[in-house]
């Protein structure tokens, strides 16, 4: 495996908190774990279709919702 450049990210006392690399590093990792496709792929929601029945339009219910907190 080749070298791969990176550089350590820290919070405000200096602790480690994230790794940060290159893309191109990036999709070798990912390819050589065979990961791609896994947040790529398409949720099909047509059968989830007139399952649900509103009572009420969605933004006025939001809107009657939103008020109530003010």
């Amino acid at each position: 495996m080749r070298k791969i450049k990176k550089k350590i990210l820290t919070d405000g006392a200096e602790r480690p908190v994230a790794v940060q690399i290159d893309y191109a590093d990036w999709l070798e990792i990912e390819r050589s774990l065979n990961l791609q496709g896994e947040d790529t792929r398409e949720l099909d929601l047509s059968r989830y279709e007139g399952i649900i029945t509103l009572s009420e339009e969605p933004l006025g219910y939001q809107s009657r919702i939103r008020q109530e907190w003010s």
